[in-house]
């Protein structure tokens, strides 16, 4: 069995999930206006340069010491609530023909990030992918977050949570697909067989090209359930990775 294992922030989406949720926290009391604002601005840069691991390192922390003591049913409910309004339309059309193609395909779809699993398991739902990987937050008796982690979604510990999934569940790794933007997920795209750049930054588009990794450009962002008809037919995305993969051998020969 295959599987396609999707990267979610800028990749499935044009932002980072938690900036998009970011004017809904601080509408809850939960951040404030000079957070939400930093948060923005790290987004714009991001966009710009990526995110080295020590970069993301050093937000991680900051962002634990801002949630700690959030009812975590409350961030799941505000989760539940803004889903469809806030992060929906950020997807991307791209993205949406290739996830479709690969279920065509009769290969597993996994959404894989960084991001809470608050976050990303709903959002997988919302697509009706098989499953999801994301970090998960470590709760006290009082189901309050207590500014630590259970288990941090990123680098290598992507790497190792997909190889999990594929042993539980038959995935052949080498025959498998994975798509992200960051330098940061190298062992992520390392660990299958097809590996692709998607709106890289600077250090991955470097890696991509020394590697002849496809490198694909996502940048229409719809609505997944909008009722409209894809702008680019699942046929159209066999032929883009039919040819992008060609283009890679060819350019390892």
């Amino acid at each position: 069995m295959r599987a396609a294992f999707f990267d979610l922030d800028k990749t499935v989406i044009a932002k980072s999930s938690l900036v998009a949720l970011g004017p809904e926290f601080h509408a809850r009391g939960l951040l404030n206006r000079r957070t939400l604002l930093r948060g923005a601005f790290t987004h714009i840069f991001f966009l710009r340069f990526g995110a080295s691991d020590e970069r993301l390192d050093k937000i991680r922390r900051k962002v634990l010491q801002i949630t700690k003591g959030w009812d975590h049913d409350e961030v799941r409910a505000l989760v539940a609530e803004t889903l469809n309004d806030v992060i929906e339309p950020l997807i991307y059309q791209e993205a949406l023909d290739l996830i479709h193609h690969h279920f065509a395909q009769g290969d597993e779809v996994w959404l894989v990030s960084m991001s809470p699993v608050e976050i990303v398991e709903p959002f997988a739902e919302m697509l009706h992918m098989t499953g999801a990987i994301g970090s998960r937050p470590a709760i006290d008796a009082n189901g309050k977050l207590t500014g630590e982690m259970d288990f941090v979604a990123h680098g290598e510990n992507k790497a190792t949570a997909m190889r999990d999934v594929a042993l539980a569940r038959g995935i052949d790794l080498a025959q498998s697909y994975a798509y992200s933007d960051s330098t940061t997920d190298v062992p992520m795209l390392e660990a299958v067989g097809h590996p692709y750049a998607v709106n890289p930054d600077r250090s991955l588009m470097r890696l991509a090209h020394d590697r002849s990794w496809p490198i694909m450009s996502f940048t229409h962002p719809v609505r997944a359930h909008d009722g409209k008809q894809s702008r680019t037919p699942f046929v159209v995305s066999a032929v883009v990775l039919g040819v992008v993969a060609l283009l890679g051998r060819l350019r390892r020969d």
